[in-house]
């Protein structure tokens, strides 16, 4: 468990943070840019001292104000990777690792360096200087050397913020790989809730200085405190799930959702594979009944649970279907038409091509890593 209770204030912001997160695995420190999140990773890595509280990883104290306890930030065995990677300009990849390597301890070696520099595709840079390698590459570097350092916890802030888009999407996988490989607590500080989705077992809603909502993934989607940072078209259910199957013709995977399935396109996926689903509230369509002679692959029969006002002509529906909840987002004109009503039987219709889905599971090496 990561233990955090901590009260900071810095030129006229305030932050009173307090959470329990689960370990190993990845908590999710989201929020709005000016909401205290590097300020608490300043207090965690130990360059900021609280006024007060407490912050512990497992057993090791790192800092109490009550019994007089601030370890130094050396000697808290935190790995870190910036926004900007900070690697050193005089040495070539390799010496970055090594440099990474040095600082480890002699006890509680988890990361080999040969497999660490597979796992993150480094093979080809490792005699090149960082003005040499793109945002991207940096990245991956500076997750190698802190990896090689041994860390108690990997602290990861918004690492992808200074990275287009392409090389954001080059970096993710190799995160999940790190994640799914290696069991290491890492916290991980991101605005991009879909870099959250794809990463976190836990989020930790950040809000004005406080911890405004915390919980999975799953257990916040539908939280309104998390849906005035994400914005409307971003609210949607997100679940958890395996593939049945994989159709040989259609390419479909098949995933049971309930008592029902939902296919979905899912390049590479196999039988087995875990699966984290984010089913936008945008992209469900509802229906009195069943459909017939549509296009939607996806048609899932279920009960409207609740309707709530979310502004001047939207309504969010609920519908429970085979024990999972989705949600759909509806003009007050359909409700009306529709009489739609809690407790009437509706059906969930999602097409295949909007549904998201990424594995959640033990990750290879991204093809041609290395």
């Amino acid at each position: 468990m990561l233990s955090v209770d901590v009260s900071l204030a810095r030129g006229g912001f305030l932050l009173e943070a307090r959470f329990e997160s689960p370990t190993p695995g990845v908590t999710a420190l989201f929020g709005a840019s000016g909401t205290g999140k590097t300020t608490l990773v300043h207090a965690l890595a130990g360059l900021m001292r609280p006024a007060r509280g407490r912050i512990a990883l497992e057993r090791r104290e790192w800092f109490d104000a009550a019994h007089g306890i601030d370890v130094p930030a050396e000697r808290r065995r935190i790995g870190c990777v910036f926004q900007d990677a900070r690697l050193f300009p005089h040495l070539d990849v390799a010496g970055n690792l090594d440099y990474g390597a040095r600082r480890a301890p002699d006890v509680g070696r988890f990361a080999v360096r040969a497999e660490v520099i597979e796992l993150l595709g480094l093979g080809a840079l490792l005699g090149r200087r960082a003005h040499q390698l793109s945002g991207g590459e940096r990245q991956r570097v500076a997750l190698g050397r802190a990896l090689l350092s041994q860390p108690a916890l990997l602290l990861l802030d918004e690492p992808l913020a200074a990275v287009d888009v392409a090389r954001r999407e080059e970096v993710l996988p190799y995160l999940e790989t790190l994640r799914d490989r290696y069991e290491i607590p890492m916290l991980y500080v991101s605005h991009q809730f879909d870099e959250v989705l794809r990463l976190a077992n836990y989020v930790v809603l950040l809000a004005k200085g406080q911890v405004a909502a915390a919980g999975t993934p799953a257990e916040l989607a539908g939280d309104a405190r998390l849906a005035a940072v994400i914005g409307a078209d971003a609210v949607g259910a997100v679940l958890e799930a395996q593939v049945q199957s994989v159709d040989g013709t259609t390419g479909l995977a098949s995933v049971p959702i309930g008592r029902a399935h939902l296919r979905l396109a899912l390049p590479g996926a196999s039988p087995g594979t875990r699966l984290r689903l984010n089913i936008l509230a945008r992209d469900v369509i509802l229906a009195t009944a069943s459909p017939q002679g549509l296009s939607v692959r996806n048609a899932l029969p279920g009960q409207l649970i609740a309707l709530a006002d979310e502004g001047p002509d939207s309504v969010l529906a609920t519908v429970e279907t085979g024990g999972v909840r989705l949600l759909a987002r509806v003009t007050r004109a359909a409700v009306t038409e529709l009489r739609l009503r809690p407790g009437e039987p509706v059906w969930a219709l999602v097409k295949a091509a909007s549904l998201r889905g990424h594995a959640f599971g033990w990750h290879e090496p991204p093809p041609g890593a290395g």
